[in-house]
């Protein structure tokens, strides 16, 4: 086998006291050394070689002097044109049942953005303080940068400097420009298979990174079991206390080759269910036949770590159960990317859930979106004048019917009426390339959207890319798009897959393209991945035209 995780070096000195910037500073990260130092950290983190704070620390201090405490990594989110979300986390023992990572009191933590790999231009510098409150998170929301360029930036606390971390602006407003690299991925579930496959996200060094759901998993070690077989356990209970979601968040983030992804580029993350429980729809949780009377405090305390381990704007902060998530993030005049909650507002599946031929299904009056979220989306699709709308969401749009004539009641399929009037809203606002981009389901797929899908003829009104997981369900099999009953019942469906993976795209002006990368296996570490099938979309020209992989 290909040997393909060659990007080791050894982790730095942080006991050292080093220069927190400029040329002389030991730490000078190139592209590849951003990704490398992420990976030392996650294996450091991994073997258990974080300490406890000192005494003086614990009593709040502010500078630990002991251990490393930068063991979660960095990661940077919703850019603009002018400003980004910086990230960290501290917490020297991250799998602490409490969930505050062996952290104590009040600690000051110092960041610096930068022009260069070396930190030797500095553009932008800041404080924040962080304590058990904010779960030992940071956030620094930093302004005054300039349109449509890459920076590098890192903490510091004490003796202690994190990783560096690479992000970007997205262009100016009304400026196309050359391209944009986006990947995007979903479903990672810790015990099912090892996380290679952001490894391999990474080393494509993205522009932006689109998460679209179930970033972690809810479930106690051995109750959710792969049909391959779990390769590792997930620690504590299943998750419902704010000390749960922490210490779930945390093991994910010890992870070496999701630091990395998450150190390459901007993210732009939304949820699905289960970072809270799984198939979840508004105030209703998943198992009615097995109460849980404290579902809406345990959905406040999943979103309030979902903050506090997300870079996220001050602006989607929750208060108490209901978390503003969905948003409208534009790079430039290329590409406004909608992103979407399919499960706060949305009404409970119809018949009880499941695959099933469901008249109520049908009910215009049923909403996935919620009333307030349909119309802000409508109000976007009016008001867009980009060369791409692409909506960033969880769930499958496409109607898609099994050999029994059933839907899924989870996906839009199951919400007939919201899934209509998103598309006649982008028809009547006359959107210029409608992209929908699609998480949950653990496959490929790639799909043209139809105006009436009973006719096989009915114009082509937008189109649908689907990411497999990056490890949920285990390895997967191949299988020959040209034998798939999917295919067949469904012709406007396209492309299936059924390995583990994410989509690498670059959009363009005049095109749109996906590939969708795979790889054999992730039970093993360090399997290559490859680029089973790739799709362009053409500008004006909604559907699908399959061209050679690359």
């Amino acid at each position: 086998m290909q040997a393909v995780l060659a990007l080791t070096v050894r982790p730095p000195r942080w006991e050292c006291p080093v220069p927190f910037s400029g040329e002389n500073s030991p730490l000078t990260p190139s592209r590849r050394t951003v990704l490398a130092s992420g990976a030392a950290l996650g294996a450091a983190a991994a073997v258990g070689t974080a300490l406890p704070l000192t005494a003086s620390a614990a009593q709040g201090a502010g500078n630990p002097s002991t251990g490393e405490v930068f063991t979660l990594g960095v990661a940077s989110g919703d850019p603009d044109p002018y400003s980004v979300v910086l990230w960290t986390r501290l917490a020297p023992n991250p799998l602490a049942e409490d969930g505050l990572g062996g952290m104590r009191g009040t600690v000051e933590v110092e960041w610096e953005i930068a022009r260069d790999e070396r930190f030797s231009r500095i553009v932008r510098r800041g404080r924040e303080r962080t304590d058990a409150d904010a779960g030992y998170a940071v956030h620094a929301e930093v302004a005054g940068l300039a349109p449509g360029t890459e920076y590098f930036y890192r903490f510091r606390t004490g003796r202690h400097l994190s990783p560096a971390g690479r992000t970007r602006t997205a262009p100016a407003f009304g400026v196309v420009g050359s391209g944009l690299a986006m990947s995007f991925a979903s479903c990672s579930q810790y015990e099912h298979g090892y996380f290679t496959a952001y490894h391999h996200l990474a080393a494509d060094e993205p522009d932006l990174v689109l998460h679209l759901g179930d970033y972690i998993y809810e479930y106690k070690a051995d109750s959710y079991v792969s049909p391959t077989g779990n390769v590792r356990d997930h620690s504590g209970p299943e998750t419902e206390t704010l000390a749960n979601y922490r210490q779930r968040h945390a093991q994910y983030r010890t992870d070496a080759d999701l630091q990395a992804a998450h150190a390459v580029a901007p993210w732009l993350v939304v949820p699905d269910d289960h970072e809270v429980d799984n198939n979840w729809a508004g105030d209703v949780y998943e198992k009615p036949e097995i109460p849980q009377p404290n579902f809406i405090e345990r959905r406040a305390n999943a979103f309030r770590a979902l903050y506090e381990n997300m870079p996220l704007r001050r602006r989607s902060k929750p208060s108490g159960s209901h978390m503003r998530l969905y948003r409208t993030v534009r790079w430039g005049a290329l590409a406004n990317f909608h992103m979407l909650d399919t499960r706060q507002y949305r009404d409970d599946q119809a018949c009880d859930d499941g695959w099933k031929v469901c008249a109520d299904a049908a009910d215009p009056a049923r909403t996935l979106t919620g009333d307030e979220q349909e119309a802000w989306l409508i109000e976007q699709f009016r008001r867009s004048r980009a060369r791409w709308d692409v909506l960033g969401q969880q769930v499958f749009f496409a109607r898609r019917v099994n050999a029994s004539g059933a839907t899924s009641m989870d996906s839009w399929d199951g919400y007939r009426g919201s899934q209509e009037r998103i598309t006649e809203g982008w028809l009547d606002a006359g959107v210029r390339n409608p992209v929908v981009l699609t998480g949950d389901v653990h496959t490929h797929w790639a799909n043209e959207l139809k105006a009436n899908y009973a006719d096989p003829d009915s114009e082509v009104v937008g189109t649908e890319l689907v990411t497999t997981s990056i490890t949920s369900g285990g390895n997967g099999a191949d299988s020959d798009p040209n034998d798939d009953n999917n295919l067949k019942l469904n012709p406007h469906i396209k492309f299936r897959n059924n390995q583990r993976g994410y989509v690498r795209t670059k959009i363009t002006r005049d095109e749109f393209r996906a590939d969708f990368r795979v790889l054999d296996k992730v039970t093993e570490p360090g399997h290559p991945a490859r680029t089973r099938a790739s799709f362009v979309i053409a500008d004006r020209n909604p559907g699908l035209t399959e061209v050679t992989p690359r």
